[in-house]
């Protein structure tokens, strides 16, 4: 037994049990109102199912979209596959939570981080919508689809300001 509480990993997977849960809603209930998700993941992540194609255009990570239209969506204990539409051809991805880097619903300004210092201390923020604009457009957004296959790379959502928690303060 550790002679400390490690809070880091705690909290990780506590906030991918909150992603977990509402998924399952979702896919038991559908999208409620307004919410919708802005999805990133590692696409290096040894479990990540992806097309080929996918991973020659995003080697490193990827932002999906679960808003206008998807289906099958699969939530497991380990993950969730969903199929997402890309330019008129569907394809099912299959993501584990513990690649997903970021997860937003920019209707209610929530948002969670998720960095990796390295393997042994993960590290969450609680991000709003505008934290992650720089770093990450959606790939797909079907309502909004353009020529290059289902790629929303100019999405432009309103930003809010939001609070970021980082967990580094609760180290020692």
């Amino acid at each position: 037994m550790s002679d400390q509480i490690d809070y880091g990993n705690l909290m990780h997977d506590a906030m991918r049990s909150l992603i977990r849960k509402v998924l399952d809603d979702v896919a038991r209930d559908g999208l409620p109102g307004q919410h919708h998700f802005f999805i990133n993941f590692d696409t290096h992540h040894e479990d990540v199912e992806i097309a080929d194609w996918m991973h020659d255009r995003f080697p490193d990570d990827m932002t999906i979209v679960l808003q206008h239209w998807f289906e099958n969506l699969d939530v497991r204990p380990d993950g969730f596959s969903v199929t997402l539409n890309f330019g008129d051809v569907p394809e099912t991805l299959y993501v584990p939570y513990d690649a997903i880097r970021t997860f937003v619903d920019p209707s209610v300004e929530f948002g969670l981080r998720f960095e990796l210092q390295d393997e042994h201390h993960p590290d969450l923020h609680l991000a709003g919508d505008e934290d992650l604009a720089e770093e990450e457009q959606p790939v797909s957004d079907p309502e909004h689809d353009d020529a290059e296959a289902g790629f929303a790379e100019d999405v432009e959502e309103e930003h809010h300001d939001a609070e970021i928690v980082s967990l580094d303060s609760f180290r020692k």
